[in-house]
């Protein structure tokens, strides 16, 4: 029986199972034709920039985050010889589709799940996320706070879903993990005992037989018929 939920933000309650890469591919599809293999370099770079250096302050919302972001991939970008780029159109449409997203699917599902059972968030984030969460008006969901930069343990490791599990005070068996990642989220929770759902919008190609849903609008009625 489900007592309590672990869940990731990024990919998960943010896009609801859009990978971050393919959500700037189309935001950089706006403004300037770049080819995916680069834009991609870009992506990895900026994002193994910011795990190494103290970049994202605490008190950076999730709009100043993407504009950090998308300041680093341009740059980048540049040095390989792609012309100007507008980044606050895509900032902007970055921002905005997020904004929408949760305000539309991801706020209406926490609350209906937070009425049910506590949950604990655990990301990979930079250090921001309490302010994030803020922003969105989702700071008042979740039970605490598990994310890899403040924790110095981040997924795919199992100890990030421990800390996680040990803040709810529930045995893993009594847990569920819902990402979007199957290697990062789904897997290692797994390795704990936890239960797991899969956020997974994508219906080509053969998947793992795991449970999954499609959208995070989807999770209470997972949610009522395993608690």
């Amino acid at each position: 029986m489900i007592k309590g939920v672990l869940i990731d933000f990024g990919g998960t309650i943010d896009s609801d199972g859009i990978h971050w890469f393919d959500a700037f591919r189309e935001a950089y599809a706006l403004v300037a034709d770049i080819p995916h293999d680069l834009l991609w370099d870009a992506y990895v770079h900026t994002e193994r920039t910011l795990g190494a250096n103290s970049i994202i302050a605490p008190d950076y919302t999730f709009c100043k985050t993407l504009q950090t972001k998308i300041a680093l991939q341009t740059e980048y970008l540049q040095s390989k010889g792609i012309a100007f780029i507008r980044q606050d159109t895509v900032l902007d449409y970055s921002y905005n589709k997020v904004v929408k997203h949760i305000s539309a699917v991801s706020k209406p599902a926490l609350e209906k799940l937070h009425t049910r059972l506590p949950m604990v968030l655990v990301t990979n984030f930079y250090g921001n996320m309490h302010s994030v969460l803020g922003e969105f008006g989702l700071d008042h969901l979740f039970m605490d706070v598990v994310e890899s930069s403040v924790v110095g343990v981040r997924k795919p490791d199992p100890a990030i879903f421990r800390f996680g599990v040990e803040r709810l005070g529930l045995e893993p068996s009594e847990t569920v993990m819902i990402g979007d990642n199957y290697e990062k989220d789904i897997i290692p929770a797994q390795s704990i005992g936890c239960s797991t759902v899969w956020l997974n919008n994508n219906t080509s190609g053969t998947d793992p037989a795991v449970p999954k849903i499609s959208s995070l609008s989807e999770i209470e009625t997972y949610i009522q018929v395993h608690s």
